[in-house]
């Protein structure tokens, strides 16, 4: 499969993902429940809206890389860099939810510890596609 196959692919299914999850927390808030809307779970819901709000990013992030590297033409992006953007794409926005789910004395949860490792991963695959896309170029 090619990487632009990929990402367009994980793009447009985690985009339906992230805005279930937004209908959901919109549910939440809705039906008043304590466990979200109460003053002190207020980082459960910052968390939940950064998830939320990461993942939708991140979800038309990877369509544009799919629909960047088909239109380039560099059909094939290094298998490292996709992998990056494609694990950052699930770390950041995870490291924020599981970090909602339990909190402590108003800090997120431990889950929050993935977002650095998302976000270095995000970082290393976004110059990949950026090199990929350089290199597509210079060829032509």
């Amino acid at each position: 499969m090619h990487a632009s196959d990929r990402h367009l692919r994980f793009g447009w299914w985690s985009l339906l993902v992230y805005l279930v999850l937004g209908l959901l927390l919109e549910a939440l808030h809705g039906f008043k429940l304590g466990w979200y809307l109460d003053v002190g779970v207020e980082m459960r819901r910052l968390m939940f809206t950064l998830a939320h709000a990461h993942g939708t990013l991140l979800a038309v992030v990877n369509i544009a890389a799919g629909l960047t590297l088909r239109v380039i033409g560099a059909r094939e992006l290094k298998r490292a860099a996709s992998r990056a953007l494609l694990w950052g794409s699930v770390l950041l926005p995870a490291g924020f939810f599981l970090g909602g789910l339990v909190i402590h004395d108003g800090d997120p949860g431990l889950g929050v510890m993935l977002v650095p490792i998302g976000a270095l991963c995000l970082l290393c695959g976004v110059a990949g596609v950026a090199r990929s896309l350089t290199v597509a170029v210079a060829k032509k």
